[in-house]
């Protein structure tokens, strides 16, 4: 059992969930016991279920090309109902592409300058995706505009944050839903309404929605929508949807062109040669296996309760050993990810933060995500089902003073040698 490390009670763990027979849920994942899987919210984890459909699509390919390519643009157009229902969508509005990234991407070669060029994102957005607007307005041959949120900001401040940036040179908005390195909503629902009203395509970057908010898309009004299946949905690699409404929908191509170029979006998007199309067509297993098993509402109420008591027993021990406050205060938080503030010198910087998660992967045993926001250092905590209390307990026994040692030498001057 965890040992506390300071005078404030932390809240009670959850249950952990079970497989049938009572069985861990680690146990329907192929992960390495050996290690502490706690960032499942930049890559995910692809159940068991999902796995084997895959492999078994595969053989069917290996065992007869001819056959499958031929065939393939209307097996992935049934997954795409199957995804457009897990969304809440309209199957006709939701194109499958590799990545948030990938569909992004896409939108970027889309549209055409049509007032200013002036692109708005904000501070928390993806690296990758804030340097493709960066370089959609050099060739729009305007500028980036960037609203600079708080990390406290509750909607109110973050809307008018964002719409401050609004003008009559602005061609592009691009918002996060869920932003990845401060794990926090943006009011993209008030901000589409703004977007609207002044006639300015939003596009939102919602990698992390799908499966950690129920039909991500109620309310949003939004040209283009973006959300990664393999993070909180556990499809295999390389699933995302790209939902699409309105007029502009239909200048959308993919970033292959193939045989298909010539039909109608979405359906141009399911038909590019002799990609390995296997991961879209194994993506239902995975959003069904969590159904079947729990239920989406239980599996995101457990993560949701995890992801607090992690925040709890980890910002507690960094707090008992640092000094520092213990709560970060995250406006518009969202379920199954919170922020616990690093000491400082430990990850200043991306290139810092990255070094750190190989170092901590390698030399602790734990999967863990870093991040900077604003000079401030946090690790981000992911939890999932197949997560329990007893791993951040460990992080915060094992791992939280070694990282605490760790930031005093990296403080330590460096003595100069005498030649």
């Amino acid at each position: 059992m965890w040992r506390s490390v300071s005078k404030i009670e932390v809240i009670a763990p959850p249950r952990p969930l079970r497989l049938a027979g009572g069985r861990p849920a680690a146990d329907a994942w192929t992960l390495d016991p050996a290690m502490r899987h706690l960032n499942h919210g930049s890559f995910g984890a692809v159940p068991l279920p999902a796995q084997e459909r895959q492999n078994q699509l595969r053989a069917e390919m290996e065992r007869a090309p001819i056959v499958w390519f031929p065939a393939l643009p209307q097996r992935i157009a049934a997954a795409r109902v199957e995804i457009a229902a897990f969304l809440g969508v309209a199957p006709g509005d939701l194109a499958l592409v590799p990545n948030a990234s990938a569909g992004i991407s896409a939108v970027y070669a889309a549209l055409p300058r049509r007032r200013g060029g002036e692109i708005v994102v904000t501070d928390h957005g993806y690296g990758a995706v804030t340097m493709g607007a960066e370089r959609l307005a050099r060739r729009w041959g305007g500028r980036v505009r960037t609203a600079r949120v708080p990390l406290d900001a509750g909607e109110e401040q973050a809307y008018d944050a964002v719409v401050a940036e609004l003008g009559d040179a602005t061609d592009l908005v691009v918002v996060d839903h869920i932003t990845s390195a401060t794990a926090r909503r943006m009011p993209v629902e008030r901000i589409g309404a703004e977007a609207r009203r002044r006639g300015i395509p939003l596009l939102v970057d919602g990698a992390h929605a799908p499966g950690l908010i129920d039909t991500p898309l109620d309310g949003v009004d939004c040209d283009f929508w973006v959300g990664n299946l393999h993070k909180w949905g556990c499809a295999p690699r390389g699933t995302a949807a790209l939902v699409a409404r309105g007029p502009l929908r239909d200048r959308l191509h993919p970033l292959i062109d193939s045989w298909a170029a010539a039909d109608p979006y979405p359906d141009r998007f399911d038909q590019q040669g002799t990609v390995d199309a296997t991961n879209y067509l194994a993506a239902p297993v995975a959003l069904d296996f969590v159904e079947r098993t729990w239920g989406w509402d239980t599996a995101r109420a457990y993560m949701a309760a995890l992801a607090d008591y992690a925040e709890q027993v980890v910002g507690a021990a960094f707090a008992a050993l640092t000094g520092d406050p213990r709560a970060v205060d995250v406006g518009m938080p969202v379920p199954g990810m919170r922020l616990v503030r690093l000491p400082a010198g430990l990850a200043d910087s991306r290139e810092a933060a990255d070094g750190l998660r190989d170092r901590v992967a390698r030399e602790l045993g734990v999967e863990a995500a870093f991040t900077s926001f604003d000079g401030t250092a946090y690790m981000r905590l992911s939890a999932h089902v197949y997560n329990t209390a007893a791993d951040y307990e460990h992080f915060a026994d094992a791992c939280v003073p070694v990282l605490a040692g760790w930031a005093r030498a990296a403080a330590q001057p460096v003595e100069k040698v005498s030649p």
